[in-house]
């Protein structure tokens, strides 16, 4: 690993770049799922068209998953992080042109790959940049980045509900968020320092030869061969299985399997949401006092339990309780996986690209296949699908232990930030 040290004022803007970064996505993913009603109606089309842009959308996510371990070979991190964030902004204003001026599904199914393709890219990049920050910080703070993510989508939503309003057009919404999109990564990108950049061809140690572009090649693609890789992606797997298997149907089934009605089924999604950005946001410290392992094991059971509780329970009020503790046990699994999958930064990109890459099948797939599988068992039975993978989360959860640290560490210069971490917090990680 690059023994690289930067100074205290550097390290805050690199953290603040990426904070920025994930902020910055998730008002990606909900201004285009705010303006989708405008967009079914601007093309005149139904559920089932809408349905294949996202499909479309959701295959070329996984595509961008799986070919950014060989962009960053290729290209540094610096450069493809950039990279995707002008795609998925360039992929929205061609979308917004077929959904409002050539009112073409081909052109928005056309505008939705290219923005897919660049959400793939950037999920992994920024994901290994913010492993990265929290190696050198030395504390666990993965979960607030993709709390931030939760935050962004918040805000997207509501920007989106404004302009739909004040009666904004699709295409002038999404250039404005282009432009948004576009200013920061351009300000985001330049506080990232360069590390392990492939166009500046660092090397791994003073006397060693500089990588070439068919061993960095090599190297993103060994990542599939790693028994480890595949454990983390279980984790991931099962989590992600229980966040999109909660978005998709747990405000369904309290509306209709637990006879509630809609509103109730809209307060105990919103239930789950909080809980799980709670946990997100104040999990951290719990990492490292007790370790990834115990971690991901004891919120595998409380997922468990909840959505066993939310699918038994006889009152409303336990559904809801119900629904909160799963949204707790959802919580860290897929920022942890890709803690885990990143805690060597010099395969960071490639096994972060092949574990994210079952998490986000799963993500993608999985409520669709919860869909089939209810029309023949009853939603409230197909859940019980949900327990089975959160279990074999927390059973694998033991791939998520940190690797052996190397006798060269990162540092962070500056008072507080580049202190070695307490001894009880390192050996807490290393469970």
């Amino acid at each position: 690993m690059t023994t690289t040290t930067i100074s205290r004022t550097t390290f805050i803007r690199w953290r603040t770049a990426i904070f920025a970064i994930f902020f910055v996505c998730g008002i990606a993913l909900a201004t285009w799922a705010s303006r989708l009603p405008a967009v079914k109606a601007s093309l005149g089309i139904g559920n089932l068209e809408i349905g294949l842009a996202l499909l479309c959308m959701g295959i070329a996510s996984i595509s961008g998953l799986s070919m950014s371990a060989v962009l960053v070979a290729r290209f540094g991190s610096r450069t493809t992080m950039l990279g995707s964030m002008i795609a998925i902004a360039a992929g929205f204003v061609i979308a917004g042109l077929g959904a409002e001026t050539a009112t073409s599904l081909p052109l928005v199914i056309a505008g939705l790959v290219v923005a897919g393709l660049g959400t793939g890219c950037l999920d992994v990049t920024m994901n290994v940049e913010g492993a990265m920050v929290e190696q050198h910080q030395q504390r666990t703070i993965m979960p607030l980045f993709h709390a931030f993510f939760s935050f962004g989508t918040v805000v997207g939503a509501a920007a989106g509900t404004l302009a739909a309003s004040v009666s904004l057009g699709v295409l002038a919404h999404l250039v404005i968020f282009a432009v948004v999109m576009v200013v920061v990564g351009l300000v985001s990108i330049a506080n990232v320092p360069r590390h392990n950049e492939a166009d500046a061809e660092q090397s791994t140690s003073a006397d060693a030869a500089p990588a070439t572009w068919r061993e960095r090649l090599h190297t993103a693609l060994e990542a599939w061969r790693e028994p480890r890789t595949y454990a983390i992606g279980v984790v991931m797997l099962g989590m992600s299985f229980a966040e999109g298997g909660a978005n998709d149907w747990l405000a369904l089934g309290v509306a209709e399997s637990h006879g509630a009605g809609e509103a109730m089924g809209a307060a105990a999604l919103a239930v789950f949401s909080v809980s799980m950005t709670v946990v997100r946001v104040f999990g951290g410290p719990l990492v490292d006092r007790f370790g990834r392992v115990l971690v991901l094991r004891v919120l595998a059971v409380a997922a468990a339990s909840g959505i066993a509780l939310y699918i038994l329970a006889p009152s409303i009020p336990l559904v809801f309780a119900g629904a909160a503790l799963w949204g707790v046990g959802a919580s860290l699994g897929f920022p942890l996986g890709m803690s885990a999958a990143s805690d060597d930064p010099e395969k960071a990109a490639a096994r972060v690209s092949a574990a994210a890459t079952i998490g986000y099948v799963a993500f993608l797939g999985g409520p669709p296949v919860l869909g089939f599988v209810s029309e023949h068992i009853g939603l409230l039975n197909t859940l019980y699908i949900l327990v089975a993978l959160v279990l074999a989360s927390g059973i694998a959860s033991g791939a998520a232990r940190p690797l052996p640290k190397p006798e060269t560490a990162t540092a962070t210069a500056g008072s507080g930030d580049d202190e070695a971490e307490p001894a009880a917090e390192a050996a807490a990680r290393e469970r």
